[in-house]
């Protein structure tokens, strides 16, 4: 695993307010990345920053889901900012103002973790690419408050995807003195 440090310019926006926790990792968040969040009460949300196949995905779940979404229901559902709804909400959904706060967000728990379902048509559209891009592609922001079940379910729905590997967003705090990074650092 590794951790990012959140940019200033955080690309996609921010769907909920969220602490993550903190570490001494220096990378900025990439603006070509798909982010997961998990909010303090558990709830899932998908973003989708530049670049990052947004379009091909949604056109897969249509299809492999059989969502049955229109041409116009489709182009709507592509200019959503983030995604929290179950699958078989989205269609009702498209016709309302969207507010996380009010989302049940993507289900993930283990009867039905439809997380699974999103990245299995993630992985279906950068199938053929390098691995490693979408490796580094895929970010994990949850909230330092969030319960351990809740992050499980999220790793769970990379191991159904055989992705093994993922990025976790956290908050930069100073490397502390003395420490072994510390002494490494200043070596440089």
């Amino acid at each position: 695993m590794t951790f990012f440090i959140l940019a200033t310019k955080q690309k996609p926006p921010e769907v909920l307010t969220i602490t993550p926790p903190s570490s001494v990792s220096a990378v900025a968040v990439p603006d070509k990345s798909i982010i997961i969040t998990l909010t303090k009460d558990g709830r899932t949300f998908l973003m989708f920053g530049e670049n990052t196949k947004k379009d091909e995905t949604l056109e897969n779940l249509n299809l492999t889901q059989g969502m049955n979404l229109t041409a116009s229901e489709l182009t709507k559902w592509k200019k959503q900012l983030f995604y929290g709804l179950p699958l078989n909400q989205v269609k009702s959904g498209l016709g309302m103002e969207l507010d996380p706060a009010k989302m049940p967000g993507i289900p993930t728990d283990s009867a039905k973790n439809e997380l699974t379902t999103w990245l299995r048509s993630i992985t279906n559209v950068y199938a053929g690419g390098d691995q490693r891009k979408l490796e580094e592609t895929l970010l994990v922001k949850g909230d330092n408050d969030a319960l351990y079940p809740g992050f499980k379910q999220i790793k769970q729905a990379f191991k159904n995807n055989q992705l093994y590997k993922f990025r976790i967003v956290t908050n930069g705090e100073p490397v502390p003195v003395g420490s072994e990074l510390y002494l490494r650092s200043q070596k440089k």
